[in-house]
């Protein structure tokens, strides 16, 4: 059985599946993808909870919530590049 790093993360494991470099995607799907935003409202709550992080008052409560912010934010981020990349080879 294959070690398992320690520092694996989700978004590594999710990059597995997606494969961001690969460019294979129709135009429509990843226009749709690139569409794909937080609502305003969840901007707002990641920018407080950013900004009690900077001054070191987070709860816990708020800390596991950053991180699911983040979690999903780096899975977009993965599915955006996908997307962008689908685009830049579909118009080769």
């Amino acid at each position: 059985m294959p070690q398992i790093p320690s520092s694996l993360t989700e978004a590594d494991i999710f990059a597995r599946i997606v494969h961001p470099e690969d460019g294979n995607l129709p135009q429509e799907v990843s226009h749709l993808i690139l569409n794909l935003r937080f609502e305003a409202s969840d901007v707002t709550r990641m920018n407080e909870l950013s900004e009690k992080n900077n001054h070191g008052l987070l709860s816990e409560t708020e800390r596991q919530e950053m991180e699911k912010y983040l979690r999903v934010g780096n899975f977009l981020n993965l599915l955006h590049a996908k997307a962008r990349r689908s685009l830049q080879n579909s118009s080769k």
